[in-house]
């Protein structure tokens, strides 16, 4: 089975020896936290990192060939209680048509302050000439 990585644009990637998105056989898996370029992208704003968020782990899942309607389940994980309603509309901004297998949590921080979300996003595509 071939593995593929797209690498992403967090500062947190190279530190931890990560990948924005990989793909093994029919499944693929993205994270993103709500960097561009360097910079959090909706500093405060948990709706906006949202969609950030999203938007860069889908685009990841593209350049491995799989796109929204082949998302089957997503994990949310936000640094506060009080972010659930704005995260969850971005969520149904993005998902509502497609309505993914959801886990939301609440964990105690992220290593950048400025951070209010991270978002997971698992996938299946197709594969032709192997079996998985």
């Amino acid at each position: 089975m071939t593995i593929e990585r797209v690498r992403g644009r967090s500062p947190f990637e190279e530190a931890v020896g990560s990948a924005r998105a990989v793909a093994a056989g029919d499944r693929v898996t993205a994270t993103a936290l709500p960097f561009l370029d360097g910079a959090v992208e909706g500093e405060g704003d948990p709706h906006t990192q949202a969609r950030v968020a999203f938007t860069l782990a889908l685009d990841a899942l593209a350049e491995l060939g799989a796109d929204v309607e082949a998302v089957v389940r997503t994990r949310l994980y936000l640094a506060h209680t009080r972010d659930v309603d704005a995260v969850s509309r971005a969520h149904q901004e993005v998902f509502g048509a497609v309505r993914p297998v959801t886990t939301l949590v609440v964990v105690s921080g992220f290593a950048d302050s400025r951070v209010l979300v991270e978002v997971e996003v698992e996938a299946h595509r197709e594969v032709s000439g192997e079996r998985s």
